[in-house]
Order: structure tokens, then sequence, then C-alpha cells
């Protein structure tokens, strides 16, 4: 879904994260530009190309980053010293080695990873370990996000729509939980809607996801209701409620069950189907 991750822009960051004021502004605004420059080769180049992944990630580094409101930890990151399971054994490597980037790449092990995989990508970057301060600054801020998601594997938990697990690997714990939940929720809405422009058709049948709207949702709603095992308003908005009732139905007919509504689940409604309006 390149395409999908080509509208993932400044814009959306915008939209998802609350717009501040004060003296937080201005880092916003460079934050959110610089971000949101290099989110389309970015995302598509650790495969987080997927609605629920790019939500995911998306509401992880909203969270982390103050609502893009910054790039590198507001403490000191005197706390981290003496953190041997950080790589953190020299004095001053606390602070030193505090957390960069919208997904807060934290210690000197990590840093020195994140020199090894970055330079597989692009041979001469710097050494982040001898300068650890240039992770704050674009484009290498983002990198080191990009980084911390592929190595740990994440986007296996995005895929099973597990901010819990998510977020213990980013953060250790549950650790502002709620605020993750909030911005999750609100990069669903965002990205959901953009995702349903790209849905492919095929001569008889639309795929239509969460987002979806018009008359063929309307038509699925009322082959769904026809069955007589859900009751759906038909309202031709692809929400919750209808992407239920598909997941419910395709498990019902042995179809994968992936609450997208294909050509095989519409071949499997079409008996049920109106006639479209002419």
């Amino acid at each position: 879904m390149a395409t999908l991750a080509s509208r993932i822009d400044a814009s959306v960051l915008q939209s998802l994260a609350p717009k501040v004021s004060g003296k937080k502004a201005a880092s916003q605004a460079v934050v959110i530009a610089g971000f949101g420059a290099m989110l389309p080769k970015m995302l598509r180049y650790i495969d987080v190309t997927t609605p629920l992944r790019i939500s995911h990630f998306l509401a992880q580094t909203a969270h982390e980053s103050d609502g893009f409101s910054t790039s590198e930890e507001y403490a000191s990151g005197a706390a981290y010293e003496g953190r041997a399971d950080l790589g953190n054994t020299e004095a001053g490597d606390g602070k030193r080695f505090k957390g960069r980037g919208p997904i807060q790449l934290t210690g000197r092990s990590n840093y020195r990873q994140f020199t090894a995989w970055m330079r597989s990508i692009q041979p001469d970057c710097p050494d982040f370990e001898r300068r650890p301060e240039l992770v704050a600054q674009w484009p290498w801020a983002g990198w080191a996000a990009a980084f911390y998601w592929t190595t740990r594997n994440i986007n296996k938990l995005a895929d099973n729509d597990n901010l819990v697990a998510v977020t213990k690997v980013i953060n250790g714990g549950r650790n502002g939980l709620d605020d993750r939940s909030r911005y999750l929720s609100k990069a669903k809405g965002i990205i959901m809607p953009l995702a349903a422009l790209d849905v492919p058709v095929d001569d008889e049948y639309p795929t239509l996801r969460r987002g979806s709207q018009g008359e063929w949702v309307d038509r699925l709603q009322i082959a769904l209701t026809a069955t007589g095992f859900y009751m759906l308003s038909i309202d031709g908005d692809f929400a919750g409620g209808t992407e239920g009732a598909v997941k419910l139905f395709q498990r019902s007919r042995g179809l994968r069950v992936d609450g997208i509504a294909g050509p095989k689940t519409f071949a499997a409604l079409s008996a049920y189907l109106p006639e479209t309006e002419n």
C-alpha cells in the first residue's frame, strides 16, 4: 500500500496533534515539518504501509514527542546514569545519551546500534555514539524512530492492533497508555478514510474497508442485514459496526477474517445484494 504511505505527511501530523502555543509552537512546527517531509519514504522503507501499522506508529511517536512538540526528552537524562542495560557504562552517559527522536532513542548501546543500522542505508551518516546530539535533528531523528520500530519487530504487534504490547516494547510498561490510546483512536480516524481512497475495484465488485462511504457501502449494509444475523443502520458509512458485521460474516463462511469487504466477501453475499440504482 505504497500509495497510502505517500499520503502521510505534515498535514496528517497536524491533524493528529493538538496545536500548541507559546514556546512549544515553534518547536512543534519544526518537528512536524521535518518528520512530515520524510515519512512517505521512511514508512515504505520499514514497511509501515498498512492502516494499522501507520496508525500505531503515529500514535506512539505523537505521545513520545509530546504531540510532535519536541525531538528531545525534556528531562536531563540523569536518571539513566549507570544503566548498564542501556550501555551507559561511562560517567555522564545518562545525560549524553538521553532520549532523542520521536520514539526517544535512549542509551549508548542504542545510539551505537542506530549508527550501524543507519550506515547500512547511508554509509556516510554521522557516528551517533560520538555525536549523540544529532539524533535530535532531522532527518536523523526520524530515522532513529524507524530504526527502533523495525529492529523490535513492532509491525507484528501493530498488525494485531495490540496497543499494550506495542507500548511495552517502546516504553517498557504501560506508561501513558490512556494518552497513547487517544492518539491511536484519532490516528485511525484520519488514516482509515485515506486508505479507503486506494481500494481496488474489479469488474464486478469493489473492495471496501473502514472509512469507505457511498452507494456500495449502502448495498453491503443491506446485504448483511438481509442475511438475518446483523442489525445495521443503512447509512453508507463503513464504520466499526459494519466492520464487525463483515468479520462475523467472513468467519461464518470460512473466509479470511479481516473486516475488509472484497470480491470474495461480496460474492458470498451476492444473493442478498440489492440492485444498483440507475
